[in-house]
């Protein structure tokens, strides 16, 4: 059949720079519109239209996915279409003046501080998972990284005498300075606990078998916690990201520093977090606020 996937996933992985995650929602993308335009018969890219992805559009939108989600699907056919373009595989590029939903900025799902606390400490044993979870639950409130950078991690990021980490990806790293009580309970997995789990791997977290942590089983690590916590929220894998932010804009840090920190490339993504109310939420106090954040300069 002619959809070149295997050429263009080649390109994905050898010519562009893109993390793993990034690589695979591309790439799974744009086979999921080729299996939509299969069950229509065409069987072939030369073959497909302006009308067609309109009409791929409205089957995203039936199957009631989320307006940012259609827009993150057709900026990966876009990709796609100019891949085939460039490879003369294509004459005319069907996105061309196609107009897309618009992007939907919602509210991101925040803990409070009391809740985020109650959720860190949940992992209280000391067997080597406890120890890891709890150094993977307090590490990332404290950096607010993304899950996709928290699992990428390696040992050698972490510096310990200057107390911060590295992540992101090879174009585009960042160092984000640790509290000192992250930093502990990272040295303590790290001395105590890694060692017993990992095998022969440069990952910072592995799972039980050994092997790199993945999206999915941080997912259901912090689900578990989530439950034993009698948290009713509905928690994601970036709530701790949203919360961390929250916490410290809501505390008087500056702007531009929660941005270097999340790493946005653009502060109006920052400035999101700017808009939500405190409603009933509490200011934490300034000693409990400084024990799980650094690097943060506060308006205090």
């Amino acid at each position: 059949m002619g959809f070149y996937l295997n050429e263009y996933h080649a390109y994905l992985e050898t010519e562009r720079d893109l993390s793993a995650n990034t690589m695979e929602s591309y790439s799974g993308d744009v086979q999921q519109y080729i299996d939509f335009l299969i069950a229509r018969d065409i069987t072939d890219i030369k073959h497909t239209s302006n009308a067609v992805v309109v009409s791929y559009m409205l089957f995203l939108e039936e199957k009631n996915n989320a307006s940012s989600t259609i827009l993150r699907k057709m900026s990966s056919l876009r990709n796609y279409y100019r891949y085939l373009m460039v490879q003369q595989r294509i004459k005319k590029d069907p996105m061309t003046h196609l107009k897309t939903p618009k992007s939907e900025r919602k509210v991101p799902s925040v803990l409070t501080f009391e809740e985020a606390t109650r959720l860190l400490n949940q992992p209280g044993g000391s067997d080597p998972k406890s120890l890891r979870d709890k150094a993977m639950l307090e590490l990332l409130y404290a950096t607010g990284m993304r899950v996709s950078e928290l699992i990428s991690l390696d040992e050698k990021d972490l510096d310990a005498q200057a107390g911060s980490i590295t992540c992101g990806s090879s174009t585009r790293k960042r160092s984000i300075p640790i509290a000192p009580s992250a930093m502990q309970y990272l040295e303590n997995y790290i001395n105590h606990a890694r060692d017993q789990l990992v095998q022969n791997d440069e990952a910072l977290f592995v799972n039980v078998h050994g092997k790199r942590m993945t999206r999915q089983g941080f997912w259901k690590i912090v689900k578990h916690y989530k439950e034993t916590a009698q948290i009713e929220k509905d928690i994601t894998p970036h709530t701790l990201r949203h919360s961390f932010a929250i916490h410290l804009i809501e505390n008087g840090a500056d702007i531009r520093s929660v941005q270097k920190m999340l790493g946005h490339s653009n502060i109006s993504t920052t400035q999101i977090y700017c808009h939500l109310q405190s409603g009933n939420r509490k200011t934490v106090s300034s000693g409990s606020f400084e024990t799980h954040f650094a690097g943060s300069e506060s308006g205090k």
